[in-house]
């Protein structure tokens, strides 16, 4: 969740939108827009739902989405991004390229160093 004493922007950020699942969850409501909870876990592999149930109330609470429950039976809930969390969309984006040019091994990657004498003897014994 949100610190608003922290100093540092990218903690702040970082504070929203930090952890395993939010982006995924980000994700997901990005991509395909409004979804149910069973919808949100279902694109989300691995989530459970208490879980789920708890990355989706701190998303509430930093204003990144918004719950929407209708007064019908059984009651119906679904979840969408609020202005806050389209304001997002550049860091997914960025995000989504690095992620893609990396799996794409577009990134150049430098070579391991070269091992000195004294550790080249302990890897051989």
């Amino acid at each position: 969740m949100l610190n608003f004493n922290c100093l540092c922007p990218i903690e702040a950020t970082l504070g929203v939108i930090g952890g395993k699942w939010k982006l995924l969850i980000y994700r997901e409501l990005y991509v395909r827009g409004t979804r149910r909870f069973g919808e949100l876990r279902e694109g989300v592999h691995g989530i459970s739902a208490k879980v789920l149930t708890q990355q989706l109330k701190e998303l509430e609470a930093d204003g990144v989405i918004l719950r929407t429950v209708y007064p019908e039976i059984p009651p119906r809930v679904e979840y969408s991004l609020t202005h806050v969390g389209r304001s997002l969309e550049k860091v997914f984006l960025a995000m989504l390229e690095w992620g893609t040019a990396f799996l794409n091994r577009e990134i150049p990657f430098p070579a391991p160093p070269a091992l000195s004498a004294p550790e080249e003897k302990e890897k051989q014994a």
